[in-house]
């Protein structure tokens, strides 16, 4: 199987792909965009990799060995997390700076998503916990005044459903907002958390049904693959940044690290740390 590295970057330079190159022993250079290089037919023995991908890293480049002649229109499902993943922000953090807890909340989601707290449905308990007495009008509040698309996330979910993939958005965060981005982004289907409101119009501190935590995220993509003919793990992209996405992550053939946490990075097979979520569609020819 022949394989390609492409690497991206905001400042990339024809430098950059020479050099790279050489590394990889590419048999030549096609230039995909100001900001793309597909290096072809290069080597793919452990060490050559590591050189590579270490060199690239330490030049702020994002850097993927992906097998040539793939495409898009052949993949079937996009999975993708929400918080810091499809959207800028994690939206726990910004109800919690809201009530005034913003520090306690996100020292706790931090510790989460980095892995070092195990039980993420007891991690997510104790944040909503802190949540208690919050106005729900401040959801609205956050979702139209602070939430935006990570860059990127439009054009490549455009370009998957031109190609007939089928998306999913699966969230350890809260339905009000996976809700919204699921009409407004025209996703297939969206799962998250669900969040309390009391008559009084506060939120109560706690969550109603099942948690979405990494079992769950594996078990609905898993589903959502089947429904939609994903019989092979290549057929599936999926992208996220915490801890609580890897068991997600390790059901798909292209896997990505996107903007994410160390922990991550090392375990996935694929890593944009410095482009935008679109940035995937460059994997892919035609």
């Amino acid at each position: 199987m022949t394989t390609n590295l492409v690497i991206q970057s905001p400042a990339l330079t024809d430098s950059h792909a020479e050099h790279l190159a050489a590394l990889s022993s590419a048999e030549g250079i096609v230039r995909l965009s100001q900001t793309a290089m597909r290096l072809l037919d290069v080597d793919t023995d452990a060490q050559t990799w590591s050189e590579t991908m270490a060199w690239a890293e330490a030049r702020h480049i994002d850097a993927a060995f992906v097998p040539a002649a793939r495409k898009l229109s052949d993949r079937r499902v996009l999975a993708m997390d929400m918080d810091s993943t499809l959207i800028n922000i994690e939206c726990i953090d910004e109800i919690a700076a809201y009530a005034g807890r913003g520090e306690q909340v996100a020292a706790i989601t931090e510790a989460a998503m980095r892995g070092e707290i195990a039980d993420f449905a007891d991690s997510l308990r104790q944040r909503t916990a802190l949540l208690a007495g919050v106005q729900a009008s401040v959801l609205d509040r956050i979702y139209h005044d602070r939430l935006r698309p990570n860059p990127g996330a439009e054009r490549l979910l455009a370009s998957a459903h031109a190609a007939g993939i089928k998306t999913l958005l699966v969230s350890g965060g809260f339905t009000f907002f996976t809700d919204r981005l699921r009409e407004r982004l025209n996703l297939t289907t969206a799962y998250a958390n669900t969040l309390e409101i009391g008559d009084d119009g506060k939120l109560t501190g706690r969550l109603l049904g099942d948690i979405i935590d990494a079992d769950a995220k594996a078990t609905h993509l898993r589903a959502f693959a089947a429904e939609h003919g994903a019989t092979q793990a290549d057929q599936i992209i999926a992208m996220g940044d915490g801890a609580n996405d890897l068991k997600m992550l390790a059901l798909a053939g292209y896997a990505v690290a996107y903007h994410a946490k160390p922990l991550v990075r090392r375990q996935a097979p694929y890593t944009l740390s410095y482009c935008g979520l679109d940035a995937v569609l460059n994997w892919f020819e035609g």
